[in-house]
């Protein structure tokens, strides 16, 4: 697994900051081919995006920090809920963020769940949503880069607040690059 790979030994060296040092792992492919690689506040000139969020009864406390630090890099929100950690089912969560994405309620999304495999599943049922179910900022980067994903899932049992602010930074920052990978894209919105 990726992150047994890279943050094993990295915080067995010795390393205070392991989400710091995966962060510049995320950035190394792009600067290698020449691309900007932004993460933190925007930089000037650059448009905010509208990012809806949703979530179920585990992930309120994450998803109310998430949308906080989206709000702080210059991003508008839109927040779908739920407001309190009452029992509530993902799928109707997960769903509402889809229908909105579908709608142009907004660009990007996030949705979190306990483990974030359930919500995602919910997202990706609306074939204008392309979810991508992430656990480090790599694949995040990579989810953008090759897959044009617009929505990112997390599991908020299973990631830790400097983890997902680090994913939702790379998510943000990173462009679709288009080319080979626009027609594997198109695919996914075929339905034959």
């Amino acid at each position: 697994m990726f992150v047994s790979y890279i943050i094993q030994p990295l915080s067995a060296r010795g390393k205070r900051n392991v989400p710091q040092q995966v962060w510049h792992l995320a950035r190394r492919p792009a600067k290698a081919r020449g691309r900007p690689c932004h993460f933190g506040p925007l930089p000037f000139g650059t448009l905010a995006l509208r990012i809806a969020f949703a979530s179920d009864h585990a992930a309120v406390a994450l998803k109310a920090l998430l949308v906080a630090h989206a709000e702080a890099l210059g991003h508008t929100v839109v927040d779908l809920g739920p407001d309190s950690e009452a029992r509530v089912d993902y799928p109707d969560f997960g769903y509402k963020l889809a229908r909105a994405i579908a709608a142009g309620e907004a660009e990007r999304g996030v949705a979190l769940c306990g483990s974030g495999i359930g919500i995602s599943i919910a997202v990706n049922r609306e074939p204008a949503c392309r979810c991508a179910l992430v656990g480090e900022p790599l694949s995040a980067m990579l989810a953008r880069q090759h897959n044009d994903a617009n929505v990112l899932a997390m599991g908020a049992r299973l990631i830790g607040p400097d983890l997902a602010k680090a994913c939702l930074e790379a998510f943000l920052a990173t462009p679709f690059e288009g080319g080979r990978h626009q027609h594997r894209v198109d695919k996914l919105a075929r339905k034959d």
